[in-house]
């Protein structure tokens, strides 16, 4: 009965006869059709003043500064400000947007890339019964729908799978996933389905079997969040709005109202980061969406104004993909301390987090090794036995600042507002802060609603539900096959370009370098098991990267990826940003040097590189190290107590293996703690230890004196007749 009930009203919505006719399945095709084709219409629409190429940083710049008056300046180029920015350009009101660092160089690059309302919000929303995160799960996931449309390069919908350890959770899970489905309607991804103990082993083979009863199926989306972020700003500048990266706001300029007598936002004086260039932004309306920092700017405003974020730390860490299916997530849904743990596959690798603990307000967050290893404890709780989780494999990790918000409007300053909240100042300075991911586009929504109405704005209504962004048009599925077949590039460079910059891909093949060999055709890689390559480089500055990190972290993901790698590809990317920027070697120097700092502290490095230190414990029985001693004699022939790059030299010669000079430098340098150009026998212990104690993995001087040894043990030297070459 309520199921006729149900489409009975339905019916009466979308029309009776339409009703009868499809059912309601198809009246669901239909609605979403006819809703497609209202975007495609608002569309077709909008002006496109920039449809062929962006204008440069500079013409930006120069935007900023000549515009007599602006209707919005937003503060802010994460997710929320950049949406802020779209929002207003396409109702037709002239949009300015700064950003004191890069476009997604904060919170936004940093989060766990899930696109997803919130299972656990739902469960405590039926727990509680609580209508406001009932209907914050709603939106968000009818939010959740309209990105993976909107962005399809960028995004896809994930099956996430929650194990069942106990007979009587089953039914339990089963139906609070089952609600998560029907809270979604129409715009559900795919059905969620119950697994076998069978089926949950097959699917992923990791899981730990011991006591597993089965296992539940669900769908939620993942995107490439700081390619995300990129796309809503670039989608903005192309519709005209002037948005400048590396612009910070020095201050707040004010007008006294003739009619109130009142001050009044009038704009903001900003200067330019990288020339120091200082110069005034004139706007009716000032949009702060700053984020953590959203009380640095309100006190801009007013010096009494209570601080209303209180931020929280999640820590993310990166492991080798082989830690989890190719397309198959986990979710812990009750870890030990009662937080939530992700385990998803993502671009080929496994990310697993997040934490949630107070923290201070900073531009350069650091992920903590407590964290770390509290992450690492909560993965082998839910992996099997066999399957030896390592801190050595970590290969990045980071910590996010999510900008929780107390409500300024509300009596209790101390209760956290579980959404988002949109406030206006005496003086007209318009706040958005708080909520998440997912729902950037609705509050960017509601953000410029509340402006327009504050401030009298002439302006169109919202057009950004259903808007393709950057790269969304032109690309298929299988878009990638042309690119091969037209470019001559390797597969799976291929793939990542098409699911990176979507139809934008072919202009980044055209820039791709010729590689000289019979194939690829084109496309040097930056580094071997990445398949980022140097025209992403070039293409990265016509999409506003002016520093090595822009392009390291944000165009391409590689420091998010893999620390040791990106910092491997940094002297390249260096050289290729220098000649086109004209930059001097002094300037190179700097670049190089700040992007390393980077993936030192906030990209997890130091915590990787302090796994092996010189006051690091050796815990090794006799008999390993009785082995390892031989194995260091191998090479130390002259009992010198140490080892260096002649002496490894000279065992690869005689084993007829040939190794770089300069590659063998960096293999000795990563074990050489103390940093006197050779390796003592102490230091190699301290290294077999640490690889003992799963501390490091992958280590490259490990693996070659093994290999070394094993060759003289089995085989002796090899004639150079019989020898390929390779190690």
């Amino acid at each position: 009965m309520a199921f006729r009930k149900a489409l009975k009203q339905t019916a009466v919505i979308g029309g009776g006869a339409v009703a009868t006719l499809f059912g309601l399945s198809q009246l669901m095709e239909y609605r979403k059709t006819q809703t497609r084709l209202a975007h495609v219409t608002a569309e077709a629409e909008l002006r496109v003043p920039f449809a062929d190429e962006f204008p440069s940083r500079r013409a930006q710049l120069a935007a900023l500064q000549s515009t007599e008056e602006f209707d919005v300046l937003v503060v802010g180029g994460g997710a929320t400000g950049a949406g802020c920015a779209l929002d207003a350009v396409t109702r037709n009101l002239k949009t300015a947007l700064v950003e004191r660092n890069d476009f997604s160089s904060g919170t936004s690059s940093r989060s766990t890339k899930l696109i997803h309302g919130g299972v656990r919000y739902l469960q405590k929303a039926i727990m509680q019964l609580d209508y406001e995160q009932y209907m914050m799960v709603k939106e968000a996931l009818r939010e959740r729908a309209n990105l993976l449309e909107i962005a399809p390069h960028l995004s896809a919908p994930l099956p996430i799978m929650l194990p069942v350890y106990k007979w009587w959770q089953l039914p339990y899970f089963w139906v609070g996933i089952k609600m998560y489905d029907l809270v979604a309607g129409i715009q559900n991804l795919k059905s969620s389905y119950v697994l076998s103990k069978t089926k949950a082993l097959e699917h992923f083979p990791m899981l730990k079997k011991d006591k597993l009863v089965g296992a539940i199926v669900y769908y939620d989306g993942q995107h490439n969040d700081a390619r995300m972020n990129l796309a809503i700003a670039l989608s903005s500048a192309r519709y005209g709005a002037a948005v400048a990266n590396y612009t910070e706001v020095v201050r707040l300029l004010k007008t006294t109202d003739p009619q109130s007598g009142k001050e009044k936002v009038c704009g903001a004086r900003c200067r330019d980061v990288i020339t120091g260039q200082e110069f005034d932004v004139k706007a009716k309306c000032v949009i702060n969406a700053t984020g953590p920092f959203t009380d640095s700017l309100r006190k801009m405003d007013n010096k009494e104004s209570n601080n209303i974020c209180q931020p929280s730390a999640g820590v993310h860490i990166v492991i080798p993909g082989y830690y989890s299916p190719d397309n198959m997530g986990l979710l812990d849904p009750s870890t030990s301390d009662g937080r939530v743990i992700f385990f998803l596959p993502w671009e080929k690798m496994t990310i697993a987090g997040t934490t949630d603990s107070p923290t201070s307000v900073t531009a350069h967050p650091i992920p903590g090794e407590d964290d770390i290893n509290f992450i690492l404890r909560e993965i082998r709780n839910y992996l099997s036995p066999d399957v030896e989780v390592r801190r050595g494999d970590v290969l990045a990790a980071w910590s996010g600042i999510r900008p929780l918000v107390t409500d300024p409007n509300s009596k209790d300053t101390q209760s956290i507002c579980r959404n988002h909240i949109v406030s206006i100042s005496d003086s007209g300075l318009v706040t958005i802060a708080g909520g998440k991911w997912t729902t950037y586009r609705s509050m960017a929504e509601e953000t410029l609603d509340a402006a327009v109405e504050a401030h009298g704005l002439s302006a169109e209504p919202c057009k950004t539900a259903g808007l393709m962004l950057e790269g969304a048009k032109g690309w298929t599925p299988t878009l990638y096959i042309r690119l091969v077949q037209d470019y001559g590039l390797e597969n799976e460079v291929a793939q990542h370009l098409a699911s990176t910059y979507g139809g934008k891909a072919f202009d980044v093949a055209k820039m791709a370098q010729v590689t000289g060999q019979r194939w690829p055709i084109v496309g040097k890689r930056l580094v071997s098991e990445f398949p980022y390559i140097e025209g992403e480089v070039l293409y990265a500055m016509k999409e506003y990267a002016c520093t090595a990190i822009d392009v390291m972290a944000r165009r391409t993901r590689l420091g998010f990826l893999n620390v040791q790698a990106a910092d491997e590809a940094l002297p390249r990317i260096v050289q290729i940003m220098g000649k086109e920027l004209d930059w001097s070697e002094e300037q190179k120097t700097t670049q190089l040097e700040a992007a390393r700092k980077f993936l030192y502290l906030e990209m997890g490095y130091r915590s990787r590189s302090e796994q092996l230190t010189k006051t690091s414990e050796i815990n090794l029985d006799n008999q390993e190290v009785a082995r390892y001693k031989k194995r260091f004699h191998n090479f130390d022939k002259e009992s010198k107590g140490f080892i260096t790059t002649v002496d490894v030299q000279q065992v690869l010669e005689s084993i007829n293996v040939h190794i770089d000079e300069n590659a063998l430098h960096e293999i000795l340098n990563e074990v050489d703690l103390n940093k006197n150009g050779q390796v003592e026998i102490d230091e190699f212990m301290q290294l077999m230890s640490a690889v003992k104690k799963g501390q490091v993995s992958d280590s490259r001087l490990a693996m070659l004196m093994k290999t070394a040894e094993e060759t003289l043990n089995k085989r002796g030297p090899v004639t150079v007749d019989r020898s390929g070459g390779g190690f």
